[in-house]
Formats: structure tokens, C-alpha cells, sequence
């Protein structure tokens, strides 16, 4: 027996036997077409087309984040730019195999020195170059396999097409080798509530049809395991199951100490899910999907329908939903789409609002028509606000519509280490892991070669947190967790000690949260937050953190009066 360590997601296990993704297309070789280049370029389009349609139906399928990713997928592969290259090489003589496999190659390399958004969409863009190529030499594309019985799943990495529609009935677990806690990878298998352990340095070394168990909670994947140890892990999966079809109660520390449990949502339909799932309320709407699909703003008429339906599932709890987080970094045709060096540093969020107030005005009239028609709490957030006077500005501009309840989004060292004076003129802040993470540590979150940088356990990061934890206690103002850190467990109880009143993730990820902040009282939590930010590191800090939990006397919960 032996382990292996990486990344867990989430709190479950599983075991089963190992299935290795099948091997990516090799690639074409650089001989002259026969064919000629129209006929070249006709077979390239086909293909293309073909492979864009599967990316989108796989996206409405899926729903959710998956399908955000999906449909960008989409997009890129019908760039005209990169059209425009793969032209390029066949009118030099290229056959159109060799054409889209130099084109996407050169087309990546760009987009990952460019960074931001648009790094990102370079890993991407191996999925896609694979998929087309397989549809010109007309054989399946590379994917998950089917080998006709459950197993582990392990593979480099998955693509985003892969992960959305992964069939949960035969997968029991995800091992991959690269990718950390806010890949895409991560990010989506806690969406499905996927059992996966991400960034297993030597997953390779698995085989086909070894038996593992797949441990989440602790990170770490053992090979050869006893009929004892699979039969533990069966009775923790169990256990787990039995959980999470328990009746919802809200969040609440060992000691009675209420911590709200809230859901990230993309879309209106999302919410069900999440009511069904127990969640408080909305502590993320993201609007993004009004506007990203569209070639102009949407009419205040559509977005107010849509905010409707969003606040009628939710009567009587506070739904917080974040303007238009977009600009240089996700471009629109009709809000910012000029070209910039760094788009992370650039002209986005309300940045790009405030050069094109309109289309807030008509996102703050929607919704505040859309609450006048509902009985759901409200409450408003600007995203990327670095200084005092974009807090001024956004939280007056709300209340100019009426609405009651306005905060901002600490996503940037700035407004972190002023927290205590953006405070005195917001109404609540909510903290973005993700992006403060980035800017903390001076590494995209979208670019694969710093991944390492990109972890949220980092005293640094949690240093920051703590700075708007305590300006929150001491002004009386709620400070939540929205980013993709309140969905880890254990990390979670150590941001309720930093001083977050509310954690909001993935629907998926609240049972296994609940469950974990339940076991600590304030004052522990307090002292596991004191350990992560005496460590060095972000691995120093989690371990440290995992092993004085362990060994506290478990606490008896009490109930709030």
C-alpha cells in the first residue's frame, strides 16, 4: 500500500478500479494537400462548425459554470483570427490537418503570454484543436472512457467539455496530475459534487484496473489497499450520502454561533438546486450571463424578468447580486472591447461601468423594479472596487434607486487593507478569494505556469482577509466569503476565524461545509485561523491547520435560542 498526495475536493471518498484517460491524437505531418485549398478550407469549416454545435449543446446540457465554459469554447473555435491562420497555411500548400494543428498551436502560445482571460482560453484551445482534427480524419475525439463499469477516472487534466458531462452513475472518483484548487477542473467537479483529488504529482504512475481509494478530505489517493481500508472508505461514503439527504438546517458553529451558508449562482434556473441543497440564500449572483451572449446590452425589461424569477425563489432571504463584472478581460462590443497589455490590471469591472454609466443605471433599475415586485432581501455589489471613492460612488448611485442595501467586493489588496474605511461607507463586504488571491501573490489565476502561487491558504491572502474581518466586527458590518475558498471545509472554519459571517459556493459544496464548521466552536475556529497565518507558506499553513484540527476534543453542538 502506498499514498499518493494532492489536492482534495470537497470531503468525500471513493475507491474503485483506475481507468487512464485515453491518449490525446497525435499529431499530423507537415505534407503538401492534394486536395487543393478551397476544398482545404471547406473541410476545415465543416469541422469547425460541427465541433462549435457539440460545445454548445454540451453546455445547454450541462447548465451552470459548465456551460459559461462550454459556449466560450465555442466561440474561440469560431474565431476569425484564428481563421484566418489556419487560411493562412493552406493557401501556403498545407493540407488542413497540419494547417489547424501549426494555427491553434500558435494561437496558444499567444493567448498564454497575453494572460488574464484570455490565458485561460489558451488550455482551452488543445481540447478544441483535438476535437476538430478528429472530425477532419473523421474518428471519435479523444475523451473520457467508457469501459462499461464504474471506475477512477485519472487523466493529465480535464477539459472543460469533458468535466461538464461527465456521467456520475459510472465515474467514482477524478485523479489528475495537473491542475490545483480553482482550476476549471476543480472548479466543475465540485459543481457535480465529484469526488477528486487534483494535482497528484505522480498519477501517472497509476494502471489500469489497480484498485485505489480516492480520499478528498485528506488529499490523497492509496494504492493496494486492505479489504479494511476499502470497506472504511464504503462506510464513510455511506455515511456521507446519508448527510447530504438529511433535512437542511442552517449554518452554525459547534457553539451556536450563526454562520449563514449561502449559494453562488450563474443563472435564474440555478436557484432550485440550490434551495433544495439548503442554502440561506444568494451570496453571488453573476450577471454576467444577461450580457456575455449578446451583442448589445440587454433592455431593462429583460433583465428585470430575470431577476424576478431569481428573488421569487428566494422570499424572505438575502440574495446578494453583483453588477456587470466585465470589461477588457471578458470584452463586449458595447461596454469596453479595446485592446490591453495586462486586461487582469485593466479597464473592468466597475472600471468599465463607470466609463459607460448607462448600462449601470439600467442594471440598478431592473433591480430595483424586479425587488419591488418580490419579497426576497436584496442587497447590491460592485465588483473590482479598489479605493474609497468607488465605494462612495457605487454606494450612492444605489441608493439613488432605492436600493437599501449596498457593498462592495474586496478583491484587491487595496480595498482589503483599507477595509475598515471602505466599511465606514458600504454596507457589507464580500471577499473574492479568486481574484484576491491573484493580485495578493502576482499570478493570473487563468495561467497555468503559476498555478503554484494560486492558493488561497496563503498567510498572505488570509492576512488580507483578516484585515476586512476585523473593520467588519469593529464597524458592525457583514463580511462573506464568495470566491472559491468557502468551499473547502476546512478552510472555511478558518475564514469564520478571520471574521467572515457568511460563506457562499457552489450548492454542491454546502452540505460537506455545514457539516465541517459544525464541529468548531468561535474560539476555535479563532485558533486554527492564528495557526494558518503563523505559517510560511500555503501548504505549510493547510497542513498546520489539518493537524491541530485533528487533535481537538470534539465538541458537542449547541442550538441558538
Amino acid at each position: 500500500m502506498s499514498e499518493l498526495r494532492g489536492v482534495g475536493i470537497g470531503l468525500g471518498v471513493a475507491h474503485g478500479p483506475v481507468v487512464r484517460m485515453t491518449e490525446a491524437l497525435p499529431a499530423p505531418e507537415s505534407t503538401p494537400s492534394t486536395l487543393g485549398a478551397d476544398a482545404e478550407r471547406e473541410r476545415v469549416r465543416e469541422a469547425v462548425s460541427v465541433v462549435a454545435r457539440e460545445l454548445t449543446e454540451r453546455g445547454e446540457a450541462a447548465g451552470g459554470s459548465a456551460q459559461e465554459v462550454l459556449e466560450a469554447q465555442a466561440m474561440i473555435a469560431e474565431d476569425p483570427t484564428l481563421q484566418d491562420e489556419v487560411d493562412a497555411r493552406i493557401d501556403a500548400g498545407s493540407t488542413a490537418e497540419w494547417a489547424v494543428h501549426d494555427a491553434f498551436a500558435g494561437f496558444r502560445a499567444t493567448l498564454e503570454a497575453v494572460g488574464g482571460y484570455l490565458g485561460e482560453r489558451a488550455a482551452d484551445l488543445d481540447d478544441i484543436a483535438q476535437r476538430v482534427l478528429a472530425r477532419l480524419r473523421g474518428v471519435d475525439a479523444p475523451g473520457v472512457p467508457d469501459p462499461g463499469h464504474p471506475f477512477v477516472l485519472v487523466a493529465r487534466d480535464l477539459a472543460p467539455a469533458d468535466t461538464a458531462l461527465l456521467n456520475l452513475d459510472q465515474v467514482l472518483a477524478l485523479i489528475t496530475v495537473d491542475g490545483g484548487p480553482t482550476s476549471h477542473t476543480a472548479i466543475l467537479a465540485r459543481e457535480k459534487g465529484i469526488v477528486a483529488v487534483v494535482g497528484v504529482a505522480d498519477g501517472f504512475t497509476l494502471t489500469n484496473g489497480e484498485t485505489v481509494i480516492v480520499d478528498a478530505s485528506a488529499g490523497v489517493v492509496t494504492t493496494d489497499p486492505t479489504d479494511d481500508d476499502t470497506q472504511r472508505a464504503a462506510e464513510r461514503a455511506a455515511a456521507r450520502r446519508s448527510a447530504d439527504t438529511a433535512p437542511k438546517s442552517p449554518g452554525v458553529l459547534a457553539d451556536g454561533t450563526p454562520i449563514a451558508l449561502l449559494a453562488n449562482l450563474g443563472k435564474p434556473s440555478d436557484a432550485p438546486d440550490a434551495v433544495e441543497r439548503g442554502a440561506e440564500g444568494v451570496g453571488l449572483f453573476r450577471t454576467e450571463f444577461l450580457f456575455l451572449s449578446s451583442s448589445q446590452a440587454p433592455t431593462v425589461a429583460q433583465q428585470r424578468e430575470a431577476y424576478r424569477e431569481l428573488l421569487e425563489a428566494f422570499p424572505g432571504k438575502k440574495v446578494v447580486v453583483r453588477v456587470l463584472d466585465a470589461g477588457a478581460d471578458k470584452p463586449l462590443a458595447f461596454l469596453n472591447d479595446a485592446h490591453e497589455e495586462n486586461p487582469a490590471l485593466g479597464l473592468r469591472g466597475l472600471r468599465a461601468l463607470r466609463a459607460s454609466e448607462d448600462i449601470l443605471r439600467e442594471q440598478l433599475t431592473a433591480l430595483a423594479e424586479a425587488d419591488a415586485a418580490t419579497a426576497a432581501d436584496l442587497w447590491v455589489m460592485a465588483p473590482m472596487v479598489a479605493t474609497v471613492e468607488e465605494t462612495v460612488y457605487f454606494t450612492a448611485l444605489a441608493r439613488e434607486y432605492g436600493l437599501k442595501t449596498a457593498g462592495v467586493m474586496v478583491e484587491v489588496p487595496a480595498s482589503a487593507l483599507l477595509a475598515d474605511r471602505v466599511l465606514a461607507h458600504a454596507d457589507f463586504a464580500s471577499i473574492g478569494t479568486n481574484d484576491l488571491t491573484q493580485y495578493t501573490m502576482a499570478a493570473d489565476r487563468m495561467l497555468g505556469s503559476v498555478a503554484g502561487f494560486q492558493n488561497p491558504w496563503h498567510p498572505a491572502v488570509l492576512r488580507l482577509v483578516r484585515e476586512v474581518g476585523s473593520a467588519g466586527a469593529s464597524l458592525g458590518k457583514p463580511v462573506g466569503i464568495c470566491g472559491e475558498a468557502a468551499a473547502d471545509p476546512l478552510l472555511a472554519v478558518v475564514l469564520v476565524g478571520l471574521g467572515a459571517t457568511s460563506l457562499s459556493m457552489a450548492p454542491s459544496a454546502l452540505s460537506d461545509v455545514r457539516q465541517t464548521i459544525s464541529r468548531y466552536t468561535l474560539e476555535q475556529a479563532r485558533s486554527l485561523a492564528e495557526i494558518a497565518l503563523a505559517a510560511d507558506d500555503a501548504a505549510g499553513a493547510r497542513d498546520a491547520v489539518a493537524e491541530a484540527a485533528a487533535a481537538l476534543p470534539p465538541q458537542k453542538k449547541e442550538t441558538t435560542s
